[in-house]
C-alpha cells in the first residue's frame, strides 16, 4: 500500500472497514449490511471496491446505484480495474500506484458520501449544528486532497473551526509530500492522521 493511500484512510472508516472484511467473505446479502443506514452501505461499497477492484464488487455497486436512484457510471471505473491489475505485476512501482489513487481518490469523491445532501437539508431547515455535523461526517469520508480542502473551505462561513482544520490538513499534505516510503515514516504519517480526523469529527460549539 503506498504511503498516499495510508494517509487517505480516515478514522470514520475503521468500523466500516472491518465489516468490508467480513463482507468480502458474506458479501452484501447479509443482514448486518442491509440493516447498516444507506449513507454507510454507499461507503461500504466503494470501500470494498477500493480495496479489492473484482467484478463484483462493480457490480453491488452499480445495483446499490440502481436500486436507490443515484446516477452514477460504474463502468467507468474499469479502466482503473485494468490498471491495478498491471500495476500489481511490476515490482517497485510505487510512483504509479501513487498516481493512480490520486486518479481513484477522485473517482470515488464524485459519487459524494450521502452526509453531504443530509447537511443541505439541514442548512435550508435553518439547523446549523445539522449542518455542520453532517458536512463533518461527510468530510470524513472523502479520499482526494481537493475533495476535502473544497469541502472544508465551503464550511469555514458557518463553522470557525473548519479553518484551522483546513490548514492543519494543508500541513499533513506537506508532511506527506516529503515524508519517505519506508515502514516508520508511513506509521509516522498514518498516526499523524488519524489525529487530524480525530480533530475533525470532534465538533466545537463555538
Amino acid at each position: 500500500m503506498s504511503f498516499s493511500t495510508i494517509f487517505t484512510i480516515v478514522i470514520a472508516a475503521i468500523i466500516l472497514r472491518a465489516l468490508w472484511l467480513r463482507l468480502k467473505a458474506s458479501g452484501t446479502k447479509t443482514d448486518s449490511f442491509k440493516q447498516l443506514p444507506l449513507k454507510d452501505q454507499l461507503s461500504v461499497l466503494k470501500e470494498c471496491l477500493l480495496n479489492n477492484p473484482t467484478e463484483r464488487n462493480l457490480q453491488n455497486l452499480k445495483k446499490f446505484g440502481e436500486e436507490n436512484g443515484f446516477s452514477f457510471d460504474v463502468e467507468t471505473y474499469r479502466p482503473f480495474m485494468s490498471k491495478q491489475l498491471e500495476i500489481s505485476k511490476k515490482k517497485d512501482a510505487l510512483v504509479e500506484d501513487n498516481e493512480l489513487f490520486t486518479e481513484e481518490a477522485r473517482w470515488f469523491d464524485a459519487i459524494q458520501p450521502m452526509e453531504f445532501a443530509e447537511a443541505e437539508e439541514a442548512k435550508k431547515s435553518g439547523d446549523t449544528a445539522g449542518y455542520i455535523e453532517n458536512s463533518l461526517e461527510g468530510i470524513a469520508r472523502l479520499y482526494s486532497d481537493e475533495a476535502i480542502r473544497s469541502a472544508l473551505e465551503k464550511l469555514i462561513p458557518d463553522y470557525k473551526k473548519a479553518e484551522s482544520l483546513l490548514n492543519d490538513y494543508n500541513i499533513l499534505v506537506e508532511q506527506r509530500e516529503q515524508s519517505g516510503a519506508d515502514e516508520e515514516s508511513l506509521e509516522k504519517l498514518r498516526k499523524l492522521r488519524n489525529k487530524w480526523d480525530e480533530d475533525l469529527l470532534n465538533i466545537s460549539e463555538e
